[in-house]
């Protein structure tokens, strides 16, 4: 492995965990205020505190695809589930079960075999400026379909975040190669055009996972890190010429690498959800001293009844 695969590595490593952050929190917030809006978000400090924890983990991600092809930073992305199944189990009191173990080493077992096939050079070739506005359109117009009005929040919103977020981080790559190239203009048309749709889509993928993180954190964060690095493979593997190594042999260990990878993120998926924390209603005094659900006690009659005769 060079020196630049092995920053990259590590940079994505140190990115992965503070997503992983970043994601248990943000279901923790959607646990506690399911069907809030925008500016309800906007208001709670626990919102930025995730945002905060999501901008240094692209900070890290974005210095990483400087060095690293996409074909390696992206997969590295799993990583993020790994972490968070003892984050999230921690938060909500309980274990890691012997299942959840069982993912996370097939996970980290399958990333390896995907780590020794694409470490490559560092990334020479970026997109057109036609090239990146054809994948911003797709990606929004799939994005569209995935999380139309009326759809209920769950894996569909993942799948669209996971692919908002990988076409981010395809056109962070050619922002950064193209602004830290000295042939050319840092702050080029190209350069300012892209930067806006990096901005789009990675704000889009933040807002699309909080809602899929209503249905809870395994299966829509294991859908997002699956999602996210297929799209940015695509991106890299037929636009950007980043290929895998040691030709069949390395596309055979990549394929059982994918499928062990695959495995252990369905076994990741598998995480016992914590119970939602309810609200104390204060116009039901039962409800207020007990925190159940008021719709769960009678509700008293707001006007009393007549006596009949006997």
């Amino acid at each position: 492995m060079s020196t630049a695969a092995l920053v990259a590595v590590v940079l994505s490593l140190v990115s992965a965990v503070a997503y992983a952050a970043a994601a248990v929190a943000q279901e923790r917030l959607a646990s506690k205020t399911a069907g809030a809006g925008l500016l309800r978000l906007l208001g709670s400090g626990a919102w930025w505190s995730a945002v905060g924890l999501n901008a240094g983990a692209a900070l890290l991600h974005v210095v990483a695809l400087k060095y690293g092809p996409l074909t390696l930073v992206q997969p590295l992305g799993a990583l993020t589930l790994v972490a968070a199944v003892p984050m999230g189990a921690r938060v909500a009191g309980r274990r890691v079960s012997a299942t959840e173990w069982r993912g996370t080493a097939l996970t980290l077992l399958g990333l390896g075999a995907l780590l020794i096939t694409a470490s490559g050079p560092a990334p020479h070739q970026v997109l057109s400026l036609t090239e990146a506005l054809a994948v911003a359109g797709t990606t929004a117009a799939l994005i569209g379909a995935l999380s139309r009005p009326g759809t209920r929040p769950g894996l569909r919103h993942a799948t669209a975040s996971g692919f908002a977020s990988g076409v981010a981080s395809a056109l962070t790559q050619t922002v950064t190669v193209a602004a830290t190239d000295r042939s050319g203009p840092a702050l080029s048309a190209e350069v300012i055009v892209v930067s806006l749709l990096v901005a789009a889509f990675a704000v889009g993928g933040l807002l699309l996972s909080q809602t899929a993180y209503r249905g809870g954190l395994g299966a829509p964060l294991a859908v997002v890190t699956v999602s996210n690095p297929v799209a940015a493979a695509v991106i890299g593997l037929a636009l950007l010429g980043q290929g895998l190594q040691d030709g069949a042999l390395g596309i055979l260990l990549a394929l059982t690498g994918a499928g062990l990878a695959s495995w252990g993120v369905v076994l990741l998926t598998r995480v016992t959800p914590s119970a939602p924390v309810i609200e104390p209603d204060d116009e039901h005094p039962v409800a207020a001293v007990l925190a159940l659900d008021p719709t769960l006690l009678p509700r008293q009659p707001t006007e009393p009844k007549k006596l009949t005769a006997l």
